[in-house]
């Protein structure tokens, strides 16, 4: 059993990663500041990561990563009703979207010189959007719906194209992630509190399929290379939950441990590397990492 001691943030997260054998992962640490929900997080270059989530007047706040230095949040405004979500398909472009106060999904987009202003791009969402992209100037946009059907909205790379629903009964946000060219990979909680996976290969979208496990969170999803996912939730007791396919099977569920107080998200900057940010305690940072 762990206890909470208010005056030392880290100590919690250093006890649990004494009782672990893989150091591979790091240990968790807090990144400094305040959020008022759960993270988005991009990367558009190895030694380059952009932290996302809602400030304390709803509005979506930034701060950004070059090399090991952080900056300080910056607001981009707006009034967010969800956790963000973000991608980047290319280098200086990052890509943001959001819930609005009337449950459509919101976009905003830095183009390499600044952020252009929130368009509204409809739907009506019951949880936080997910983001991803497969190819230069494509974006996939993934929500759950007022019938708890995965919805998804693309751009291609000239217009948005009409919502689609993809079935499904999802009880939490989806998560989604691409490895390569015309490859999606969706995940969310199903009706067991399971997480459930569906992925379209370049030609159709395949049935979902039950991976298992007990979440209480909605997932997060992130790729190191081609046929390679890595999938985290938070899981009972609130700690980190993990789940890879390797290209050929499906591993089984492992702890990370951490106290979570929202969905986590994660982050590929490089093949060899993995890292994976939460609210905690008190609405802190969390993180913690992955070197191969």
């Amino acid at each position: 059993m762990y206890y909470w001691n208010a005056n030392c943030e880290n100590c919690f997260y250093r006890q649990q990663q004494a009782m672990e054998t893989d150091r591979r992962w790091s240990p968790w640490t807090v990144i400094p500041g305040r959020v008022t929900s759960g993270l988005g997080v991009s990367s558009w270059a190895p030694n380059r990561l952009d932290l996302f989530a809602r400030g304390a007047n709803r509005e979506l706040t930034h701060r950004w990563r070059q090399n090991s230095r952080w900056s300080n949040w910056e607001s981009l405004g707006g009034i967010l009703t969800s956790s963000p979500s973000a991608v980047s398909w290319g280098p200086n472009r990052i890509d943001v979207v959001v819930r609005g106060t009337d449950n459509a999904m919101y976009h905003k987009w830095w183009d390499g010189s600044r952020w252009n202003d929130w368009e509204s791009l409809g739907g009506i969402l019951t949880s936080a959007p997910s983001i991803c992209s497969w190819a230069s100037n494509r974006l996939d946009c993934f929500v759950r719906g007022t019938d708890n059907q995965l919805y998804h909205k693309w751009w291609d790379g000239s217009r948005w194209h009409d919502w689609e629903a993809l079935g499904g009964n999802l009880t939490s946000a989806p998560g989604c992630v691409s490895w390569g060219p015309n490859r999606i990979d969706v995940f969310a909680r199903g009706r067991n509190n399971t997480l459930i996976h569906k992925w379209w290969d370049g030609s159709r979208w395949h049935d979902w399929e039950d991976l298992g496990g007990q979440l209480t969170s909605a997932p997060c999803a992130s790729s190191r290379g081609r046929n390679r996912i890595d999938v985290f939730a938070r899981g009972r007791f609130n700690q980190l939950i993990y789940k890879n396919w390797n290209g050929s099977r499906w591993s089984n569920w492992q702890s990370l441990g951490g106290f979570l107080t929202s969905p986590p998200v994660s982050i590929s900057p490089t093949s060899n590397r993995i890292e994976v940010y939460a609210k905690g305690f008190n609405d802190i940072i969390i993180n913690r990492n992955f070197s191969s």
